[in-house]
């Protein structure tokens, strides 16, 4: 066997040695010069959209961007968006923000008429005028010299339609000019109840102003979901309203206003009219009502059934009620019991078919009394009574007749229609 000479043994190691040196260098200069590539492209590049609003507290994504080109469209497809935009529309242009998610401000000026507290009065009494249509002209017009001479008030609003929220707001500013409702101190408690009709969906109301006839309420009232298309089949209904805290409410007036005819697209809308008269369009009678009753001498109990009502009246401007039935138990003129049907919506003629037990306590029916309260349920404020009916030993007309065969046939069920007194 041949050995190796011992200058070949060292000359190995060597080799090996500066091969590996260069490829360490080789590998750190590589790395590096990756490290610097990626670097200078995450500088440039825009950051994601939601991070930059969340730095900066807003969190908006708006409808008419396209999921899938958010970030680097090309010049073309820029370029035909801006021309298919018309010019007034929102356009939130994400390639010309700077590196902190702030847009270049412009110097384009919006279509929309200027907030009115900022606008000069000159401009705003053209807006304002433009505003007004011919048939409130024609209405106000034709108001009669009793009412010119009886004069209510005058109610400031405000009216806006938010396209990005699809929300219609409406801004309660002040009345002036309110009658004095409290004979003692000749003034008012005054607040506001506001409905859009014809759904009544939406009904808010303001808080009460202390002892002033001219409140300056300057509430804002914004109702979503309501499409920009249907503005035009609504109306508003302002009702001026007077507190009393030992009775009901006192109606100070009204205020209708159909929103057809009124374009909103141009901006906020100051309006002002005058306070009408509450017109309750109630009509002669108050409807009537379809009760069973039935007594049990062997438990001592009285079954009330309420079954129907029909022809009630029109309790608001809407045309509509929106009925249900208390009824309460009556021990020597004490009431010792009270019980309620469900409310029935937008119907003048409703079917309850509702049974409710009450426990006698005395034997006999001679001191017992029922009382039906026919009401009409109102969201906003205290509900209204429609008509009344009292069925007992006292009770005039058919009250005091169904009573009476009630008394006489134990156990049958009898049932009669009523008409419903005033309430």
């Amino acid at each position: 066997t041949l050995l190796p000479a011992d200058g070949e043994q060292h000359e190995i190691p060597t080799v090996v040695g500066i091969f590996s040196a260069f490829g360490l260098v080789f590998s750190v200069s590589l790395f590096a010069w990756i490290c610097c590539q990626r670097k200078s492209s995450k500088s440039n590049k825009t950051p994601p959209y939601k991070f930059v609003h969340v730095l900066k507290g807003v969190d908006i994504y708006p409808e008419n961007l396209n999921s899938k080109k958010k970030f680097g469209a090309d010049d073309k497809s820029e370029a035909k968006n801006k021309s298919a935009m018309p010019k007034n529309s929102l356009h939130l242009d994400l390639e010309k923000r700077d590196l902190n998610g702030n847009f270049p401000k412009t110097t384009t000026k919006m279509q929309g008429s200027p907030d009115p507290e900022n606008s000069s009065p000159k401009h705003f009494a053209e807006r304002k005028k433009d505003s007004v249509s011919p048939d409130s002209l024609k209405s106000i017009t034709s108001l009669s010299s009793e009412d010119k001479q009886d004069k209510l008030g005058t109610l400031f609003f405000s009216l806006e339609y938010n396209f990005e929220k699809k929300a219609f707001v409406v801004n309660i500013k002040e009345a002036r000019g309110l009658p004095a409702m409290d004979e003692q101190s000749m003034t008012s408690d005054p607040y506001i109840k506001m409905t859009i009709l014809p759904e009544k969906k939406h009904k808010v109301k303001t808080r009460v102003l202390r002892k002033t006839l001219d409140p300056a309420f300057d509430e804002t009232f914004t109702f979503y979901g309501i499409p920009y298309s249907q503005i035009q089949d609504l109306t508003l209904h302002f009702m001026v309203l007077s507190f009393d805290r030992f009775s009901r409410d006192d109606v100070i007036g009204e205020v209708l206003i159909p929103l057809a005819g009124i374009e909103l697209s141009e901006g906020r809308l100051l309006m002002d009219r005058e306070i009408i008269k509450r017109n309750v369009r109630k009509s002669s009678g108050r409807g009537e009502l379809l009760v069973s009753l039935c007594y049990q001498s062997t438990t001592n109990t009285l079954t009330v059934v309420v079954l129907k009502a029909r022809h009630l009246p029109k309790s608001d401007v809407s045309g509509l009620s929106d009925p249900y039935v208390k009824v309460n138990l009556y021990h020597a003129k004490k009431r010792i019991s009270k019980k309620k049907t469900h409310v029935k919506k937008c119907t003048p003629n409703a079917v309850f078919n509702e049974l409710f037990v009450f426990d006698i306590p005395c034997e006999g029916l001679d001191d017992i009394s029922i009382e039906f309260l026919v009401l009409d349920s109102d969201r906003g404020s205290r509900n209204e009574v429609i008509g009344r009916l009292t069925l007992g030993s006292s009770a005039e007309g058919t009250g005091g007749e169904h009573w009476k065969e009630i008394c006489e046939y134990p156990r049958r069920q009898i049932a009669k229609w009523h008409m419903l007194c005033d309430g």
